[in-house]
């Protein structure tokens, strides 16, 4: 069973990383970059996804990157995607749904209106 009070920062840094993104930092934050793209990524622990924290309802994109993704485990996708969906946010997003032990996941994408 997934640790719901942990983030998937290992699985969100393996799933980049077999896509062939380069990534960088540590926590919960990093960046994935590949060619011209850069990433910024942010594993959520349950609990963050289901409350939508302030970094989130912000925008939270301090370093005005396009492209985000939000990675939590797979049952709380859903709720994070109803609450993303609510907000204009500036950048195209994306929600990667990770299974409870890790060797499965789903993508979910959101284009910029």
């Amino acid at each position: 069973m997934a640790q719901a009070s942990m983030p998937p920062v290992q699985e969100a840094r393996s799933i980049f990383g077999q896509l062939g993104y380069a990534v960088s930092g540590n926590g919960s934050e990093m960046l994935a970059e590949r060619k011209w793209r850069t990433v910024q990524v942010t594993a959520l622990r349950s609990s963050d996804a289901t409350e939508c924290r302030p970094v989130l309802a912000d925008g939270g994109n301090n370093a005005g990157h396009r492209l985000r993704c939000f990675v939590t485990w797979d049952d709380q996708m859903q709720a994070l995607r109803d609450r993303l969906s609510g907000i204009d946010l500036p950048y195209e997003w994306a929600i990667i749904g990770v299974s409870d032990d890790g060797s499965d996941y789903h993508v979910v994408h959101q284009a910029r209106a």
